[in-house]
């Protein structure tokens, strides 16, 4: 099917962006000014600007025009066990570490294991576990996302069941895990890219339908698997950086 007219001065106007004839901050030509250009009605010119707006090149300011929208700075996410296992939030140490202020917004219920996340935490599909849903946060602005879960048999009952409520709130996996007498030993992580749901693209606040980057993490004590989570990020906004232990050689 032929692209309609607004599609294709939409890709004129990306690739002029992408190939940096206009930079960030840039004021985009006025409607008028595309219509005069491309040889097109204002309204095509209008849809042509409001698709790189929804894409999240374009950012539209009443009354002044439209504008190449700034690129975020790239920071870093470490993905490292010595810092799992200090003790404390490892998110809010990778945060601190780069002078950005940490924080997160959490809820949790209890829920059903899927047959993939059961599969995952060695459980059988259906069986109890608590899922908790996080926003985190650098300065204000949302880095990532999170669905977590943990096997209700192990948690039920005690301290750490709720992993956002109760004395050990904000604590790692880890250091919650410890407080009874689950000891983690080693943490396992499947990095995939998919395109963002439109859920997950709000939360966020990038376009609909651009890629993250997926964390499938799981942690593991001698016996079993004890948590798994799923972990989105903006690839725009942070690289993840690996940080793996080699012991000496035999």
């Amino acid at each position: 099917m032929a692209r309609l007219t607004y599609q294709r001065v939409a890709d004129t106007l990306r690739q002029r962006i992408i190939a940096g004839e206009y930079a960030p901050g840039d004021r985009l030509p006025s409607r008028g000014e595309l219509a005069a250009e491309f040889g097109v009605g204002m309204r095509v010119a209008a849809d042509a600007v409001g698709q790189l707006v929804a894409e999240g090149y374009v950012v539209s300011r009443s009354g002044s025009g439209s504008y190449v929208r700034p690129r975020p700075p790239v920071r870093r996410l470490t993905r490292s066990w010595y810092r799992e296992a200090r003790g404390g939030s490892p998110f809010r140490a990778d945060m601190a570490a780069q002078s950005v202020r940490g924080g997160w917004e959490a809820s949790s219920e209890s829920a059903i294991a899927p047959d993939a996340v059961a599969h995952r935490l060695a459980i059988e599909p259906g069986d109890p576990v608590m899922r908790t849903q996080y926003v985190f946060t650098g300065d204000g602005e949302p880095v990532m996302l999170s669905t977590s879960w943990e096997p209700l048999e192990i948690t039920r009952g005690t301290e750490v069941v709720l992993p956002e409520d109760g004395v050990h709130a904000g604590r790692g996996v880890v250091e919650r895990m410890r407080v009874i007498g689950q000891s983690i030993v080693q943490a396992g992580e499947i990095v995939t890219a998919r395109p963002a749901d439109p859920a997950e693209s709000d939360q966020l606040g990038v376009a609909r339908g651009s890629i993250v980057l997926v964390i499938q993490r799981t942690y593991y004590t001698e016996d079993r698997p004890v948590e798994t989570a799923d972990i989105v990020v903006p690839p725009d906004r942070y690289e993840l950086a690996y940080m793996i232990p080699v012991g000496e050689q035999a």
